[in-house]
């Protein structure tokens, strides 16, 4: 039995990583990142600081995804729906919750 009902993640504070292009399709917005994040082993909070505004006149109904040495997800919700065009309100530092094993990409709020 587990000694605390919870356990550490982040131990050395959060790692932040920011996009370096974002691409329109017809059937997403794909935000860019270098590749060398990608391939670590990880779970938990990451500060993602969106740096290129979507095009103006981008239907606000396209997922929003994220896209890292070749592996695209779909960023969800808290509820577990996609993010949409229309709920990121710009460039800016957005806090999201990754987990590599349970392939989760889930945007948590703006800051």
């Amino acid at each position: 039995m587990a000694r605390f009902p919870f356990q550490y993640v982040n131990i050395n504070g959060i790692p932040t990583i920011k996009t370096q292009t974002v691409v329109v399709s017809d059937t997403a917005v794909t935000f860019k990142f270098a590749p060398d994040f990608d391939g670590r082993p990880f779970r938990g909070l990451i500060l993602v600081y969106i740096s290129e505004a979507i095009p103006e006149g981008t239907t606000t109904t396209l997922p929003v995804q994220f896209s890292m040495a070749g592996t695209t997800s779909n960023v969800t919700s808290a509820g577990g729906s996609n993010v949409t065009v229309a709920d990121l309100p710009g460039v800016g530092i957005y806090l999201v919750y990754f987990d590599r094993w349970a392939d989760t990409l889930q945007m948590l709020n703006v800051i």
